[in-house]
């Protein structure tokens, strides 16, 4: 007597199917079988490698975080100027020196018309700050003269007039700072992506 499965009855356990992972470990990425969700590399070595990677990882987070915490306000604003200074320096890549109108092909500064002694405030003026050669910004003084003169053509009499009233002192703070920074370092990428 032959018996019959009804429809009630179960069928028989296949083998469920086992699912791969590659394996985590830099140079291997070998598929391999995780015996649970924590499983990460292939093998002992890999695993070793694995671990080693992180660690670095962590030592490097951490320090970085260590050095970040230990920077002084005045560092944070050279990192914000220097950011703005790239920026400067890209916007008017094709302009001429704002003081002596040459064109050298040196290196050069993005000078201030109003010096951040005389006006902290506009320090990061987009305003108050061009292209300018390193001859005239370092060794002229500004050539202030000439710059006041180009710089009247270029943004007109009253941005000028702006400048050359008297500001409320600033007082950046290091999350100012950091604000700047990232601010200018994206519209550089963004001035480097258009052109």
């Amino acid at each position: 007597m032959t018996l019959q499965r009804t429809e009630f009855q179960r069928k028989p356990a296949t083998e469920p199917k086992r699912r791969t992972r590659k394996c985590a470990a830099k140079g291997c990425r070998a598929p391999f079988e995780p015996r649970n969700m924590m499983h990460k590399c292939c093998g002992p070595v890999c695993a070793a490698d694995y671990a080693m990677s992180e660690r670095v990882k962590a030592e490097r987070a951490s320090r970085q975080e260590g050095l970040r915490n230990l920077k002084r306000r005045a560092d944070w604003l050279k990192e914000a100027q220097a950011a703005f200074n790239a920026f400067i320096r890209a916007r008017d890549a094709k302009d001429h020196c704002i003081s002596c109108g040459q064109n050298h092909d040196r290196f050069w500064d993005a000078g201030h018309y109003r010096s951040v002694g005389a006006q902290p405030a506009l320090r990061f003026d987009e305003n108050n700050v061009h292209k300018q050669c390193v001859h005239c910004n370092q060794h002229r003084g500004g050539n202030v003269v000439e710059y006041r003169l180009r710089l009247i053509k270029k943004i007109g009499p009253e941005a000028v007039a702006l400048l050359e009233v008297e500001h409320e002192p600033a007082k950046y703070s290091i999350e100012d700072a950091q604000r700047i920074k990232a601010v200018y370092k994206a519209k550089l990428k963004s001035l480097k992506e258009k052109s």
